[in-house]
């Protein structure tokens, strides 16, 4: 987020772009209030047969054709995540080995953005191709509208702006991509009988993906107010 563009990067007192920065906060905090206390709930309810996180993401990768994709563990709190260059699940301590509904919703999420790999869904290769670009784009593009604005150079600003504009568009593609892996969760755990409250793990990962969805939305008003203002400096 371009903390700061409101008042003393050369734009001046604007309560347009205040308001900006007050939706994103009370957005941040109640999707984060949201995706904890779901996540605090359903961790205390166990599977009813005792599988772990990583003993159903492992089926669920074996039964669609994603079997050569590893396990494994990483440090912190909700970190889980697939990365596709080392065809690794890299689960939390507590997704890995937690036997809870969350855990094993967690945990198949991950695997189904595995399965997306393994069937070559169509966002997800998408998305993964702009990762190298958009790591770029997310440092280059404040650096180039700060500089733009002290040094009065319109073109650097519109820059600026542009790029910002391919970070929103990644933001926009990673919808889909994470509503299909969870999707997938979903729809493994309530037909192999894994002994998962579905209506738990809907809930938990329906919470996840609201996170994405508040961010999404907060970056286009951003969009919007920078390219406003991008365009009426161009005038």
């Amino acid at each position: 987020m371009p903390y700061g563009i409101g008042y003393g990067y050369g734009l001046g007192y604007d309560m347009t772009y205040i308001a900006i920065v007050v939706v994103s906060m009370v957005l941040g905090l109640l999707t984060q209030w949201y995706i904890n206390s779901s996540y605090k709930r359903w961790s205390r309810v166990p599977t009813s047969f005792g599988t772990t996180g990583a003993e159903v993401a492992r089926r669920m990768l074996d039964e669609n054709g994603a079997s050569a994709v590893g396990i494994g563990h990483v440090a912190g709190h909700l970190s889980d995540y697939f990365d596709p260059r080392d065809n690794n699940l890299h689960l939390s301590e507590e997704n890995y080995e937690g036997g809870s509904v969350a855990s094993v919703a967690v945990a198949c999420h991950e695997a189904g953005h595995a399965v997306q790999t393994a069937r070559g869904f169509a966002f997800g290769r998408f998305r993964t191709a702009m990762v190298p670009l958009v790591n770029v784009t997310q440092q280059a593009w404040a650096v180039l509208l700060f500089l733009g604005l002290v040094l009065n150079f319109t073109g650097l600003v519109q820059l600026g702006v542009f790029l910002f504009a391919f970070t929103v568009l990644f933001q926009l593609v990673t919808l889909p991509v994470e509503i299909d892996a969870s999707r997938r969760a979903v729809a493994y755990l309530s037909a192999s009988g894994s002994g998962i409250d579905e209506r738990g793990a809907r809930q938990v990962l329906t919470a996840a993906a609201l996170t994405y969805v508040s961010a999404a939305l907060v970056s286009i008003l951003q969009l919007v107010y920078l390219m406003g203002r991008a365009d009426r400096r161009g005038r």
